[in-house]
């Protein structure tokens, strides 16, 4: 067993007998139709068993360049192994930008997109709505493009395929012109303006994050990042906004903690790629000393939704480091939580405590239930699957998708098993 291979936070300990890391395709091909059950790796950033597999672990990470950059479509095509904090200084570079981007730059495309993971802002779809197309190395080591002028609807369903479907070796992905972005951060934003003022508040800016540990009256601190179109002059912010001071020094989403880690802040214009992040490639935030679970509902329950978990303080707050609200637009991906519905992800940042934090899920979970919460695929709840399936129109779709792609099995494993086809 590679017993020593952790994911990012060291909670889960790979169970796959293998680690395999090619060079070319081939050899990808090659790991691929030999192995009896696999799995990829990137940057080991989910909290739960979705990557993992009794076999074979195939790394990307040789993957990692950019393919094509198309001036004329504008669009860029990466490997499958690159982190969005080398696309990000790339595309930087050309005078491009992407739409949006997670909060982390260390994670790699090809695992965000597949998971659904998201940024931030009431106009800004997830990770994977940049997709137009991908390839994909299936089962049987066939090299298939997905389009939707190949797949037809299908391919809304295969963009967060959730490791199913294939082994993803590259993505195209629309880009967009270079922009800036001014970062400021408000503190103690009262909750009672918050619920009055919800829409308002978070859609102050181009991105809007607001960061609690649910015991206090207020919001902590508001991370407000203005876009800036080229000509435009640098935005001028009042000291004082519905109750919440503008923050004079640079700031941790965790108060206590030094602040260096993170991105420029105090209104300094910047490069979107040097702002829209929250942390910075050069860092890695807490070190892995840290648990998360995310949680999504319709924008309409957001009010609703925060209400529920300030009720249950008491017991998120001991295990709690920080959590962080955001928005995000709807898309059609069928296992995005935020399929045709704007959203609010609602995330816990826990202390590295299991045994405390499995107690407190499924409290979190009961109190979200009347507003139809999802999780985040690659982060830690204790739903069950059944109602988890019942959440996805889709689901049978994508199973039977899943099932074409690969009528084997070889890109399954418990997780998928028990959650996806409830097996």
């Amino acid at each position: 067993m590679t017993s020593s291979l952790t994911n990012w936070s060291g909670h889960h300990i790979y169970q796959a007998t293998r680690v395999i890391t090619p060079n070319t395709l081939d050899e990808l091909r090659q790991a691929v139709t030999q192995s009896r059950r696999l799995k990829v790796i990137g940057a080991r950033h989910s909290f739960n068993h979705i990557a993992d597999s009794p076999d074979t672990l195939i790394s990307l990470a040789h993957f990692d360049r950019v393919i094509a950059l198309d001036r004329v479509k504008h669009t860029v095509t990466v490997g499958a192994g690159m982190s969005y904090g080398q696309l990000c200084q790339y595309l930087h570079e050309a005078g491009y930008a992407l739409h949006n981007v997670a909060s982390l730059p260390h994670i790699t495309v090809a695992g965000a997109c597949a998971t659904a993971t998201h940024g931030s802002g009431d106009g800004n779809g997830g990770l994977a709505t940049a997709v137009l197309a991908f390839e994909l190395l299936t089962a049987a080591g066939e090299l298939v493009t997905m389009s939707p002028d190949k797949l037809g609807a299908a391919f809304y369903g295969a963009v967060v395929g959730l490791g199913a479907l294939g082994v993803v070796t590259q993505l195209t992905l629309r880009v967009q012109p270079s922009f800036e972005v001014q970062q400021v951060i408000y503190q103690n934003l009262p909750f009672a303006q918050l619920e009055t003022h919800f829409d308002d508040v978070m859609s102050h800016a181009y991105s809007v994050s607001l960061f609690t540990n649910w015991l206090e009256n207020d919001i902590s601190q508001v991370w407000v990042k203005h876009r800036l179109e080229v000509g435009d002059a640098d935005r001028v912010f009042a000291s004082d906004w519905l109750g919440a001071t503008l923050a004079g020094r640079k700031l941790h989403p965790i108060g206590h903690l030094p602040a260096d880690s993170c991105t420029e802040q105090l209104g300094a214009r910047g490069s979107w790629h040097e702002r829209l992040h929250h942390f910075k490639i050069a860092f890695t935030p807490s070190s892995g000393e840290e648990l998360q679970s995310e949680y999504f509902v319709a924008r309409q329950h957001a009010v609703a939704a925060i209400r529920a978990l300030r009720a249950l303080a008491a017991h998120i707050a001991p295990v709690l480091q920080i959590s962080e609200v955001r928005s995000i637009a709807a898309d059609d991906l069928w296992l995005s939580p935020c399929y045709q519905q704007d959203s609010i992800g609602l995330h816990f940042t826990w202390q590295k405590n299991w045994t405390a934090v499995k107690q407190v899920l499924p409290m979190i979970e009961a109190s979200l239930a009347p507003f139809n919460a999802k999780p985040h695929w690659g982060k830690l709840f204790t739903l069950p699957a059944p109602r988890l399936r019942a959440l996805y129109a889709h689901m049978p779709e994508f199973v039977a998708l899943a099932q074409q792609f690969d009528p084997t099995g070889k890109l399954r494993n418990a997780f998928l098993d028990e959650i996806v086809f409830g097996a």
